[in-house]
């Protein structure tokens, strides 16, 4: 292989590294900002019912999908750099061998957590209204 080629793929192996960084970055802000959101959330329905404590569900919430997030977006991150690396080695060997496995489990990983995040969307906990009477009386009929 001339140098322009070799210098060509090696270009082409950066632009594609990057380009896994721009989609790990993006993971990694999104699962950022759907946690804290959630968060506010549920602080801002805790301040309009007057509640303490507001449930959520222990699998299906905003945190724990945008932990998720940021967890595929640092492995993203690693594999990329391995695969970066691994072109490169190819590329100076003359033995490029393309692979498609990692773009087939990023996209199985994100199409997972995207179906994870739809009971995100519809759970809702049913808003009670505070009561005024004690608690001793709120069960009771005073009609």
């Amino acid at each position: 292989m001339n140098k322009i080629d070799r210098i060509r793929e090696h270009q082409a192996n950066e632009r594609t590294f990057l380009a896994w960084l721009r989609t790990s970055i993006a993971l990694i802000g999104f699962g950022f900002a759907i946690a804290r959101f959630g968060l506010f959330l549920r602080q801002l329905d805790a301040a309009i019912t007057k509640r303490e404590v507001v449930v959520v569900h222990p699998l299906f919430n905003s945190e724990n999908l945008g932990i998720a997030l940021v967890i595929v977006g640092i492995v993203a991150i690693a594999l990329a750099a391995w695969r970066y690396n691994q072109i490169f080695w190819q590329i100076e060997h003359g033995n490029y061998r393309p692979n498609r496995l990692p773009v087939w489990i990023l996209t199985v990983v994100v199409i997972v957590l995207g179906l994870l995040s739809i009971p995100v969307l519809f759970l809702r906990n049913p808003t009670q209204r505070p009561s005024s009477l004690p608690p001793h009386l709120q069960n009771h009929n005073l009609d």
